[in-house]
């Protein structure tokens, strides 16, 4: 019976505590701070790498995993004896991760290495790779596998409120007036993913309401099915959110267990500190 090892990126919002809880091995999207190269989970996380935004005034760029990297994680898996390898990327349209993670096959000709663009992010990609690797654990095919990952990537939603438009302007995303006038009226953007991006949704003022409206859109989503999974995501917000776990739980049927993720710094630059969030799976 072969064995399938399942790999993804750190865009997948999966501590390393927990992917290797589940066998999982990722490859790190690189943060650059002048010269200087960080790798997410391995070099920085989210309140370190803020810490260094505030103290510094400007913001590092990102890149994904090269394919070098990728062959690492891929040789790394067969040398522990994994006979095929699926991977699991985060979402062609905001990274060429995989395009990178397609490219690191030639490192390794002849071997069964099969990459799947999840079109999503964070923990929407973190659940679709916590089921594969459920799966492969327990001997599925390459095909079953494939396919129930994507399905729980048809029933994943996410919705997040960001803290602060700071961030953003510093990108030149938006406009230091507009952000400006933003933080004056308190100003919380809501964020969704759409079509394998995070988008910005509506606007609310207030944290206050813009958690209010999270817990709203996720109960319109929800649409009477129970929640499967459930994750609330944050940046460099580990207290805020779990005020917000408690807000969920009085207002919506939770599932016992709300995994608490950081959204990880390849992708939170772009959001800001302070983004409080969650992602939930509906069951079929």
């Amino acid at each position: 019976m072969s064995s399938i090892a399942i790999i993804t990126d750190t865009g997948a919002s999966l501590s390393p505590e927990l992917a290797e809880e589940h066998g999982i091995r990722q490859a790190a999207i690189n943060v650059h701070f002048g010269e200087k190269l960080y790798r997410t989970w391995a070099d920085i996380n989210d309140k370190q790498l803020f810490a260094r935004i505030d103290a510094d005034g400007k913001l590092p760029t990102t890149s994904a995993p090269s394919p070098g990297q990728f062959a690492e994680v891929y040789q790394a898996a067969f040398d522990n004896g994994a006979d095929e390898i699926i991977c699991f990327t985060v979402s062609e349209k905001i990274s060429a991760t995989y395009s990178a993670a397609l490219a690191a096959k030639e490192f390794i000709p002849g071997k069964p290495i099969t990459v799947v663009d999840t079109r999503q992010l964070s923990m929407a990609q973190g659940f679709m790779v916590l089921e594969a690797a459920k799966l492969a654990q327990n001997a599925y095919s390459r095909e079953e596998i494939i396919n129930r990952a994507l399905n729980v990537g048809e029933r994943v939603h996410l919705f997040g409120a960001l803290s602060t438009l700071k961030y953003l302007a510093m990108s030149g995303r938006v406009g230091h007036l507009t952000a400006g006038m933003a933080n004056i009226l308190n100003i919380k953007p809501i964020l969704s993913i759409q079509e394998g991006k995070l988008e910005l949704l509506e606007k609310v003022r207030t944290r206050h309401k813009a958690w209010a409206r999270v817990v709203e859109l996720t109960e319109n989503t929800l649409s009477g099915k129970t929640p499967e999974q459930m994750a609330i995501i944050h940046v460099a917000a580990s207290e805020q959110a779990r005020e917000f776990e408690t807000l969920l739980r009085e207002k919506l049927p939770c599932p016992p267990k709300i995994l608490i993720a950081e959204l990880t710094a390849g992708l939170s630059v772009h959001s800001g500190a302070g983004l409080v969030g969650v992602t939930v799976v509906t069951a079929e």
